[in-house]
């Protein structure tokens, strides 16, 4: 019994030998980017935060195009750059912003249907919905610089000074080095400890996360570290009577820094509104 015992554990620990080296092996096989990916695992459950209730305050009008189905907004240098999506009409913009002038336009091919746009320097970003490819610009002239691939699909992307932050339409934001769009680390976005799907255009500003909600009059401020929501701004009843109609949700963040403002708008929309964010 003792001899029969003996080779019994000696065999288990050959089993357990055995299956680590196949795990070692694997794990050697496995995609280097994924390898990369921070896995944060908290050693206390997060105390929960109640989302601060704030509402946009009206501060000018500017106008915009209606034609546009605005995917991804930003501002810099006293101009507007914008993404704009469906397939056909899909390009990138260079607006602006006093008279919505459209000064540079790039369409891209037919079959790509452009969603959220980024810059990074002297560069662009600018995501595809589900063609998985994401396309680098010179600021300047728009001309291509080359092509980033990503599994899943493309909604909003903004960048926080240091890595791009993209959207999916999931919970989560993940976060990639710009220079090989390589997956750094993955948060998941909760409010009041529940996950906040359909996260949309984004814009990195004032240390947070700025989200549309797709399909809801909301706009949410995210804390980039933990993913907690810590406000809920309500974008109700911005445009009046006839502008409805023919108008799609609202989406398109861009950050003002010299006025401390934000300009949001949607998809086409025919203005484009300077707000604030202030308290309910």
């Amino acid at each position: 019994m003792a001899k029969g015992g003996s080779k019994a554990l000696w065999a288990g620990v050959a089993v357990v030998i055995a299956a680590g080296a196949i795990a070692l092996a694997q794990r050697s096989d496995a995609d280097p980017e994924e390898l990369e990916v921070e896995t944060v695992t908290p050693t206390a459950a997060p105390a929960v935060t109640v989302p601060e209730a704030l509402e946009v305050v009206v501060v000018s009008r500017h106008a915009h195009d209606r034609r546009a189905f605005t995917q991804g907004l930003l501002y810099y240098d006293g101009h507007l750059y914008e993404s704009t999506g469906l397939e056909g009409r899909s390009s990138l913009r260079k607006v602006d912003l006093a008279t919505g002038e459209v000064l540079l336009q790039h369409d891209l091919e037919p079959n790509y249907f452009a969603e959220g746009l980024a810059r990074v320097d002297g560069r662009l970003f600018q995501l595809t919905w589900q063609d998985g490819v994401a396309f680098e610009y010179d600021l300047r002239t728009f001309e291509a610089i080359r092509e980033h691939r990503y599994d899943g699909e493309g909604w909003g992307l903004c960048y926080d000074g240091e890595h791009l932050v993209m959207s999916d339409g999931s919970a989560h934001l993940t976060f990639r080095r710009p220079s090989d769009f390589s997956v750094v680390r993955r948060v998941e976005v909760t409010k009041v400890d529940r996950p906040l799907r359909n996260l949309n255009e984004l814009e990195c500003a004032r240390g947070a996360v700025f989200a549309n909600v797709w399909q809801r009059n909301e706009i949410v401020r995210i804390d980039p570290s933990s993913g907690q929501v810590t406000a809920s701004i309500q974008a109700r009843g911005l445009l009046e009577g006839a502008e409805r109609y023919g108008a799609d949700v609202l989406n398109g963040i861009a950050y003002l820094p010299e006025a401390e403002r934000f300009l949001i708008t949607g998809k086409l929309w025919p203005a484009a509104f300077e707000v604030r964010f202030d308290a309910r």
